[in-house]
């Protein structure tokens, strides 16, 4: 993550006590939550189709997806709309997140290597993390933390 400032800048978002980040070059919107149409058949972290512009909008949970507990919706949770370059093609989907905190800078040099151990996600979803005062913020690689099983479904269900 280097370069020009667009590079560095991520959105935060939390999940429950943790915080993420996202690359804003993938962040197209960021909407307040809605219930997405539901879809049948699909895996459990696919929530379903979110209208976006007149668009459907394959939407996930991004607490399922992670392994983690999920929560009911409430006034902070928002669904980022990302558009996300995996496998020579682009994904338009929507990443369900507890709130949204920030657009933050992160120089090159405060990124360190994803651990391999002592996280409750998997790591090869990990781009790097940050310290900051409260703690660390992990930045997800978005084209790994979508597999190519996610892009055909995703792409099934737009």
């Amino acid at each position: 993550m280097s370069g020009s400032i667009l590079d560095r800048q991520c959105v935060t978002l939390g999940l429950g006590a943790e915080v993420f980040a996202v690359p804003v070059a993938f962040v197209r919107e960021i909407l307040d939550y809605r219930a997405p149409s539901a879809l049948p058949e699909g895996p459990a972290y696919l929530l379903g189709l979110t209208d976006v512009r007149g668009r459907g909008t394959p939407t996930l949970d991004l607490r399922a997806k992670l392994g983690l507990p999920r929560q009911a919706p409430d006034l902070a949770t928002r669904i980022l709309v990302l558009d996300v370059p995996v496998d020579g093609r682009t994904l338009s989907l929507g990443l369900v997140a507890d709130r949204v905190i920030e657009v933050a800078t992160f120089e090159p040099d405060e990124i360190e290597a994803a651990p391999d151990i002592g996280v409750p996600w998997r790591s090869d979803y990990i781009k790097g993390v940050v310290r900051r005062d409260h703690g660390f913020v992990v930045i997800f690689d978005l084209a790994r933390l979508l597999t190519s099983q996610d892009a055909m479904l995703i792409e099934q269900a737009a």
